[in-house]
């Protein structure tokens, strides 16, 4: 299971909400075998002055939010095309885009009345 989390203004991402959601997603397609049909994606945004940082207005925050289980090398690598892929089609600097992955363990997960452990999926975690 992987989750996404958006955080930016909303005056600049409000409505790129689709052209974000894809980029993203052909990197988690890409670098975790997600299949294309599995996509959760929320955007969190903020209207100007609730978002504070040092970063200019285009500023992303990503956060992946999945089982456990990916190896490093597949981190990296959405790690990679993140920066290499979605932040230049999107058009925004390297310095404005910010991503962190959170794993639990799928027992910690809750999904359609079960414990993500009992659940079949159609694709592999451990990439």
């Amino acid at each position: 299971m992987v989750q996404v989390k958006v955080y930016g203004n909303r005056r600049v991402w409000g409505q790129r909400r689709a052209e974000v959601s894809d980029a993203l997603h052909a990197a988690l397609v890409g670098a975790w075998q997600i299949p294309e049909d599995k996509r959760f994606h929320r955007f969190l945004l903020l209207d100007d002055g609730d978002l504070v940082a040092p970063r200019s207005d285009d500023y992303l925050m990503i956060e992946i939010v999945a089982f456990a289980g990916r190896s490093r090398e597949a981190k990296r690598e959405l790690i990679r095309r993140v920066y290499d892929d979605v932040a230049p089609a999107l058009g925004v600097a390297a310095d404005d885009v910010e991503l962190v992955v959170i794993e639990a363990p799928a027992e910690s997960w809750g999904i359609r009345g079960r414990s993500g452990d009992e659940l079949s999926l159609s694709y592999k975690v451990d990439v």
